[in-house]
């Protein structure tokens, strides 16, 4: 099937997924719901056969800039999936689908770039699993924290108040928020660990940049883990540290590759 049908049909599920969960919101019909996640697995399993063409070569891994945005955008509609299977979080697939469709037309326009090719041995692969799984985890983590400070808003406002009330008990939500935390800030130490482990040296791989943010988010997550544990910090003192946290390690990741690639003309190795 060519390029473009796959991410035509992945677009187009991804977009149907988010609106029938969207009404699901709306109506609370179970059926709505279960017809989101179906169409999220479809347009994530799309995404996935988009992916594998466009990433794996045969001279291996091919992760540029926009490789990487579409396969973080489709691992975190995935686990969207996962968790809504497992916890009331279908709603966070409004916000991760459309994101996800986005990725897939970003891929399209973006051309491959060939210098980004490299052979990776499977201990750095590891690595980069681990670190994809834990900005997935912490993605849906910020996306969490914005709908709960939503819903706390509209809540004391009183305005768009069905919507609120379709959502989980704030207690609940926020309680979800800090387990999503929790599973993403124990594979980010994984990655970590393994990332130090076996990168090697980080100034000729122009690793330093991405690493010392990566551990200040890190950081950052653990300070907000250690404050709910000791002193029950929620409502907005937990949103603002979960987004401040989540702002550096996107910049970790996607803001160093930015530079690296588009400004400077080079690539981690």
């Amino acid at each position: 099937m060519p390029g473009i049908a796959l991410g035509g049909l992945a677009v187009l599920c991804y977009a149907g997924a988010a609106t029938a969960l969207w009404q699901h919101l709306m109506a609370r019909e179970p059926g709505r719901r279960r017809l989101g996640l179906v169409l999220a697995a479809l347009g994530c399993a799309f995404h996935a056969w988009l992916l594998q063409r466009s990433l794996f070569g045969p001279h291996g891994l091919t992760l540029g800039l926009g490789g990487s945005v579409s396969l973080f955008a489709w691992q975190c509609a995935l686990l969207v999936i996962i968790a809504a299977l497992l916890r009331p979080v279908a709603s966070l697939g409004v916000v991760i689908l459309p994101f996800a469709a986005l990725s897939v037309l970003v891929t399209a326009a973006l051309p491959p770039d060939p210098d980004a090719v490299t052979g990776l041995e499977g201990a750095i692969q590891v690595h980069i699993g681990l670190s994809l799984l834990a900005y997935g985890l912490l993605t849906l983590t910020a996306v969490q924290a914005l709908v709960t400070a939503l819903q706390d808003r509209l809540l004391r406002r009183g305005g768009a108040v069905r919507l609120a009330q379709s959502l989980p008990p704030l207690q609940t939500m926020e309680r979800l928020l800090f387990q999503l935390m929790t599973a993403g800030w124990l594979m980010l130490t994984l990655a970590l660990i393994t990332g130090l482990i076996f990168a090697g040296n980080l100034l000729t791989q122009h690793l330093m940049h991405k690493t010392i943010l990566s551990v200040a988010a890190w950081l950052v997550f653990l300070v907000l883990l250690w404050g709910r544990w000791r002193f029950g910090w929620r409502g907005r003192t937990a949103v603002r540290w979960t987004l401040g946290g989540y702002v550096v390690l996107i910049l970790a990741y996607f803001g160093s590759k930015m530079l690296l690639e588009l400004y400077l003309g080079t690539h981690w190795r």
